[in-house]
């Protein structure tokens, strides 16, 4: 089992190889479509994203509402592929770390092992198991997205495990 501090550097990312077991403390961003579709026409547009990609991961979920006591509802991974039309861009601004479920496009692993970055896979009916790795939770972004909006979050031992490497190499199970 390999461990990763978020943000992270790209001598962590090279130590972990397609199918290992990887646990992520530290410091990840939450995102689906809609948040890709605005990350790329702040690109496409010369601008800053709301966060740094460089180093960072960006998770794709939408969670529930937080019960007593947590800093997040459920929070399960959603499919990956919704997220395939902009991810190659945001791979090539930085982004450095795709966490999400379900297989990725061919231009999609292609980005990941042009940029040196990661697609860490979470466990798809596991949305209770990670809301207990969230330690803090706030919006930083598109807060009119609701549930969907740019959060950033604190988690501690959160885990996933790798299913492209840095070197594009693919763990088929």
């Amino acid at each position: 089992m390999k461990r990763l501090i978020m943000p992270c550097t790209d001598d962590a990312i090279a130590t972990i190889e397609a199918g290992d077991e990887v646990i992520i403390s530290g410091v990840i961003y939450t995102g689906r479509d809609q948040v890709h579709k605005r990350l790329a026409s702040l690109i496409g547009e010369g601008k800053e994203p709301p966060f740094p990609f460089r180093g960072n991961a960006i998770y794709y979920m939408g969670p529930s509402p937080a019960p007593d006591g947590f800093a997040l509802g459920a929070a399960g991974p959603t499919t990956s592929a919704r997220m395939d039309p902009f991810s190659p861009l945001l791979a090539d601004n930085g982004l450095k770390v795709m966490i999400g479920k379900g297989p990725r496009s061919e231009e999609v692993r292609a980005s990941i092992e042009r940029n040196h970055g990661l697609y860490l896979q979470a466990y798809g009916g596991c949305g209770a198991l990670y809301s207990s790795c969230i330690r803090k939770s706030e919006v930083i972004a598109y807060p009119e997205l609701g549930p969907e909006a740019l959060l950033r979050l604190e988690v501690e031992d959160f885990p996933v495990f790798c299913i492209i490497d840095s070197l594009g190499r693919v763990y088929r199970g």
